[in-house]
This record gives C-alpha cells, sequence and structure tokens, in this order.
C-alpha cells in the first residue's frame, strides 16, 4: 500500500512540473506564434492584392474578416478589390487559403497559408515546380469567377491534383463558397455586356 502512495505522489509531481512547464513554453511562445501568424497574412494579402497601397481590415455581421484594398490613399471610396480566408476540410487537416478577388468578384490570386495534407499529395498544393516562381495548382485559379470555380471531376476547370481529389476539392470549394459569402456583404460591380 505504501508503494501505491509512493508511486502515485511521485507521478503526481511529474506531472504538475510537466504541466506548469508546458504553460510557460506557452506563454513564452504564444507572442511569437502570433507575429509569425501576422506576417504570414500580411505577406498573403500583399501578394493577391499586389495593386493595393492601402488594405483595411472589416468584420462581417458574422464575424468572419474580409480585407478591402484600395489603389490610392483614400479609403471612402469603394475598394478596387477584397481578400478573405477561405476554411476547407481536406484529407488530413483544415485548410486555410487566402482569396484575392476584383470588385467583379473574380479571382486575382489565392496563397495556401495552412495546409497539413500527405506528403506527396495533397501537399502538392502548395509545391512549385523547379523553374516555376508559383504552384501550379493555385495559379490555375487566377481570372476565375466563383460560377467556374470546380475541380474537373465535378465539371469543372480547375485540374485536381492526381491521388488528391479531397484536397483539391477542399481548397476549390471553399473558394467558391467564400466568394459566394463575400457578396452578401460587398456589392461586386457586375460586367456589362458590351453587345447592348
Amino acid at each position: 500500500m505504501k508503494d501505491i502512495i509512493k508511486l502515485s505522489l511521485i507521478l503526481g509531481i511529474f506531472c504538475s512540473v510537466a504541466a506548469f512547464s508546458l504553460a510557460g513554453v506557452n506563454k513564452i511562445t504564444r507572442p511569437y506564434i502570433e507575429m509569425e501568424r501576422r506576417r504570414q497574412i500580411k505577406e498573403a494579402l500583399e501578394y493577391v492584392l499586389p495593386e493595393a497601397k492601402v488594405v483595411v481590415k472589416k468584420t462581417a455581421p458574422d464575424g468572419r474578416t474580409y480585407y478591402c484594398g484600395y489603389t490610392t490613399e483614400d479609403t471612402t471610396s469603394l475598394p478596387e478589390a477584397y481578400a478573405f480566408i477561405a476554411y476547407g476540410q481536406g484529407y488530413s487537416s483544415r485548410i486555410q487559403t487566402m482569396v484575392g478577388v476584383d470588385n467583379n468578384g473574380v479571382i486575382k490570386a489565392i496563397e495556401i497559408l495552412f495546409q497539413q495534407e500527405t506528403p506527396g499529395l495533397g501537399a502538392k498544393s502548395t509545391e512549385v515546380a523547379p523553374g516555376e516562381e508559383r504552384p501550379w495548382f493555385q495559379k490555375q485559379f487566377i481570372g476565375k469567377p466563383a460560377k467556374d470555380i470546380r475541380v474537373d471531376k465535378d465539371g469543372g476547370e480547375i485540374v485536381s491534383i492526381t491521388g488528391a481529389t479531397i484536397t483539391s476539392r477542399a481548397v476549390t470549394n471553399s473558394i467558391r463558397k467564400g466568394i459566394e459569402w463575400l457578396g452578401n456583404y460587398v456589392k461586386f460591380e457586375r460586367q456589362k455586356n458590351t453587345s447592348e
């Protein structure tokens, strides 16, 4: 009986020390993690909204965040572009994608911020081929309106990553739904029919 009490006490001490150590490490590293996350978002915004001189962060009524991009210092006019983070459940992670759209709702660029998909399969969504500057999977979204954002296996124009249809669909569907969501809060200009 004494051995059980002694072992329980030793185990309790080790667990307490481990818990306090983890709490301390978390407290120390949290500001650095937040700083890295802000840097990553800033760089992604610069990529998806390249012409924007001023980017204003806004909060939608549902609590989600989006960004308005202005080409001048005047933020009282309508933005020239918008950006938001799309979230989609992939095969093994929740994929986060920064999406930039013009004021017609057409994609300017995308940047996958976070993914932990299977290496060699879903992780190819962020791989850059030798001699290229951007991942081929992400480049194919440029210039597409929301209605055209579907993978080829669903009748769309986005070529799926071989062996990673779940990842491809997660990114594609989250972007399409994100543009539709954004359209509830901002007024996209509609392309005028030139034949009229």
